[in-house]
């Protein structure tokens, strides 16, 4: 239950006309972080235009294959041998996000997840826009320590009763976003509201029989072919990143060679986090970030030539925690 500064104080008696008509809030768990892994467990709170939750659902699912880091979920290969396949809960899923923002934290990851199990499917998620949590903290300035969902939570005094289960993180970060609407309503502040680009199915090519250690045969689409087209980012360029300090929204941000996180979603959290992802190196580019400085790649070659700052993928995930406003400074 929500401490009473979180509600009467908040509730403003006209709400603004552009806000959405309803949420799913969403919580998914997966094998992993790659593009190949799989959603394991979902959950989804259905709140109407001003937070109130409407019902709620909850389901595990099978993935074909080893069910990744139990020591972190809890759902071993046991458990999920039993549960539906994806595409068999995917209607009922469809019916739970129709029509409504999907709001997550991390929104890009949910969606990202969502989005691949539907195009497996040979279907499309019915979602059209998503709301990240994190964003909006930012957006309201909230003093949290880090921008994980704990400390949301214990802000606005919504007690965890099992951390990393989908069902009651879809229940915590729904009751959290309550008030942070709310907040947002009568500061009267535009939502970060970000467009949902389905992912286009896989190239028609033969899939890749690919077998988990330890676990499920599955096989893996010969390619993924999403649409990387982006809005123009909305904050000007404040130069060059400088080290030991915060990235800053507006900059400028490369990504050259392999990457550990799937690099659509390293991307995806760039923009989300008000970042400028650049295709190309020149000399305005602020930082590039790659795992191998001394490759001859372009971007590389390039950055030493213009002396542009080069970080590895873990430097820059530290520093996408905390990435300083545009009109702040």
């Amino acid at each position: 239950m929500l401490e009473d500064r979180t509600t009467a104080a908040s509730s403003p008696t006209e709400w603004p006309a552009a806000y959405p008509q309803g949420y799913a809030v969403v919580d998914v768990e997966t094998t992993g972080l790659a593009r190949d892994d799989r959603i394991i467990s979902a959950a989804v709170y259905r709140l109407d235009a001003r937070g109130e939750v409407e019902d709620h659902w909850y389901t595990l699912v099978n993935p074909e294959r080893d069910p990744g880091p139990v020591w972190i979920h809890g759902l071993t290969s046991e458990v999920l041998e039993g549960a539906p396949l994806f595409e068999e809960v995917a209607e009922e899923f469809s019916a739970r996000l129709a029509d409504r923002v999907l709001v997550a934290h991390n929104a890009v990851f949910d969606w990202q997840m969502i989005a691949r199990e539907y195009a497996r499917a040979k279907r499309e998620a019915p979602v059209r826009q998503r709301l990240c949590t994190i964003a909006l903290s930012k957006e309201l300035g909230l003093p949290l320590p880090n921008h994980k969902l704990e400390s949301l939570a214990a802000h606005f005094g919504v007690v965890q009763r099992n951390a990393h289960h989908a069902l009651d993180d879809a229940r915590v970060l729904a009751e959290a976003f309550r008030p942070s609407l709310r907040a947002a309503a009568v500061g009267g502040l535009r939502l970060p509201l970000l467009e949902c680009r389905p992912l286009t199915e896989w190239a028609d090519r033969p899939a890749v029989p690919h077998q988990q250690p330890g676990g499920y045969g599955a096989y893996r689409p010969g390619s993924w072919r999403p649409s990387r087209r982006r809005p123009a980012c909305p904050y000007p360029n404040p130069g060059r990143y400088e080290e030991g300090k915060p990235l800053k929204q507006g900059m400028r941000v490369a990504f050259s060679g392999d990457t550990s996180v799937d690099r659509e979603l390293l991307e995806d959290r760039a923009v989300e986090a008000g970042l400028h992802v650049a295709t190309s190196l020149s000399r305005l580019t602020s930082l590039l970030v790659t795992n191998d400085p001394d490759s001859g790649t372009s971007k590389a070659v390039k950055a030493r030539q213009y002396g542009t700052p080069v970080i590895d993928e873990a430097a820059f995930g530290q520093l996408l925690r905390d990435v300083e406003s545009a009109s702040e400074g």
